[in-house]
This record gives structure tokens, C-alpha cells and sequence, in this order.
């Protein structure tokens, strides 16, 4: 028996994560002019910081797009998975990248650079427009690939915050040592936040059962329907964080009838729609009956 109960919008997150890509692209190209500009070596690593956003978030935009397409013979569960690939090549972008900032700004607490400081408040007021509006599109997102870029425009706003208070203490003290300071504390927490994340999308990966989610709450739930004798072989995963998946066996006495049988799928499909499965499979066993997935254990 299979129940689809889905409430996410797939379309939703390729919209909002185009409109990012297409903001990330053009703000990439004004960076660029504007640290030629301003002589800010701050800025134009950060457009190189950007260009690679960008591209990062093309391949969301691709993959989350590609994920979208329906269940075929070589992907019976369809291509929701192709999404958390998406999450996990973009943490490693962001790794790459935060990394790279440290490198970049830890030098600088020894050698601090002057740059044109208004000019820097100009592109930190622009820049934080840009990048929080794509980040606040994306934040309202549950998809993991959405959130994964998420993070990556949250980088760039905090980061464009950074250079704003920085210039314009610049343009009353010279405290150039001021912007590594921030930027490192704005790269580190943005790392840790990723890492967590990491965390989860390998765990997705793995097929670990999804958060919030218990087997063995699963299985006493359906161990209180009418005529379920027990309950084995219960495995809960996800295809992408959003859309779960739900398989088990369920043993029923000798002498249920099949009207019985069809009251118990009733029952358990409103089970799992509460719980919002995207596909349950059920195996319903007689208590007399043999099965070798029961004898092979979970």
C-alpha cells in the first residue's frame, strides 16, 4: 500500500533560488568594479567569494529544478534526492570559501590595508540589500538545498554588514585592523552553522531516520490498532528532509477478515498522514504466516 502526502513547493524553491542566483551574478560584476573603485582588496575577495556563490548557486538552481521530475523506471522514487546533492556540493563550496576568507583575513591582522572608505559604504549598503533580500526569500525555504544557500547569502550580509560598520569608523579613525577582526568572527560562525548542516545531510545520505521522528513511537502506535498482533521490520528515511518514506510489516491474527484488513489500511493511512509520509509501503502478515524478513531481523 502506498500513501503521497506532500506539502512542500518544489517550484518555490527554484524560483527563490534563481532570483538569488540571477542578484548573487549581477552584484558579483558591480563588486568587481567597485573594488577597482575603491582600491579595496576587501571587496574584490569578496566578488571572488561571490563568483564562486554563483556558481554555487546555478548548480541549486539546475539540480533543484532536475529534482523535480516525476518517477521514472531507473528512479522508482523519483529524482527528490538529486536536491540533497545539491546541499552537500554547496557546503563544500562554503567550507572552501570560509576557509579561504581565514587565510585571506588572518595575515591582515598584521598587515592592515587602507581603501577607499566611502566608497566602501557605499557598496556595504547595496550589498546588504541585494544579498538580504535572497537570503530572506530562501530563509522561508525548508528544503535543505534551499537552506544550504541560505547560509551562503547570510555569509554575504553579514559579511557586507562587517565592511559598513568598518568604513564608517574608517571614515572618522584609521582602524583598519578592524575589518580581519570581522571578518573572521562573521567566517567562523557561518562555518559552524554549515558544519551543522553538514551534519544533517550526510545523515540524509546515510538514510538515518529523519529528525523528530521515532521508530519505536511508530511501531507502538500501530502495536494499538485493531487486530495488530506486532509489529517488525520498520524503516523510516527520507528522500530530501522533506518527503519521508515509511516501510513495515504488520502481523495480524489468523482469523482477521478482509474487512477488517481494509479498516486496519484506513486506520494507518491516517496515521501517516498525520505524520505527513510522503510514501508508506505496508506488508500485512497473518500470525500463522512466514516471513524471512522477520527471521532475518531489522
Amino acid at each position: 500500500m502506498s500513501n503521497g502526502h506532500n506539502h512542500t513547493h518544489p517550484h518555490d524553491s527554484a524560483g527563490n533560488i534563481r532570483l538569488a542566483f540571477f542578484l548573487n551574478l549581477l552584484f558579483t560584476l558591480l563588486e568587481i568594479v567597485g573594488g577597482l573603485w575603491t582600491n579595496s582588496l576587501a571587496i574584490l575577495a569578496d566578488a571572488l567569494h561571490d563568483l564562486g556563490d554563483s556558481f554555487s548557486l546555478g548548480l541549486s538552481w539546475y539540480l533543484e529544478k532536475y529534482a523535480q521530475r516525476g518517477v521514472d523506471s531507473r528512479y522508482s522514487y523519483g529524482y527528490r534526492r538529486f536536491s540533497l546533492l545539491a546541499a552537500l556540493l554547496n557546503t563544500a563550496i562554503l567550507l572552501t570559501g570560509g576557509v579561504l576568507v581565514l587565510s585571506q583575513a588572518i595575515p591582515r591582522l598584521f598587515n592592515p590595508q587602507h581603501s577607499n572608505a566611502q566608497g566602501m559604504v557605499l557598496f556595504a549598503v547595496v550589498g546588504i540589500a541585494v544579498n538580504g533580500l535572497a537570503a530572506l526569500r530562501l530563509r522561508r525555504d525548508n528544503g535543505l538545498s534551499s537552506q544550504v544557500v541560505a547560509w551562503h547569502l547570510l555569509e554575504d550580509v553579514l559579511g557586507w554588514a562587517a565592511v559598513l560598520v568598518v568604513s564608517v569608523v574608517m571614515l572618522f579613525w584609521d582602524i583598519h585592523i578592524l575589518d580581519p577582526l570581522l571578518s573572521i568572527g562573521i567566517t567562523l560562525y557561518v562555518l559552524w552553522n554549515v558544519l551543522r548542516n553538514l551534519r544533517r545531510v550526510l545523515a540524509l545520505f546515510l538514510q538515518a531516520v529523519p529528525e523528530n521522528f521515532d521508530v519505536a513511537d511508530i511501531e507502538r502506535q500501530l502495536l494499538t490498532m485493531e487486530n495488530v498482533q506486532s509489529v517488525h521490520h520498520t524503516h523510516l528515511w527520507s528522500l530530501d528532509g522533506q518527503n519521508h518514506v515509511l516501510t513495515t510489516h504488520i502481523v495480524v491474527d489468523e482469523c482477521t477478515s478482509r474487512e477488517q484488513i481494509l479498516q486496519l489500511k484506513r486506520a494507518i493511512n491516517s496515521l501517516t498522514a498525520e505524520l505527513d509520509f510522503s510514501h508508506t509501503t505496508l506488508e500485512i502478515e497473518y500470525e500463522d504466516e512466514d516471513c524471512r524478513m522477520k527471521e532475518m531481523g531489522p
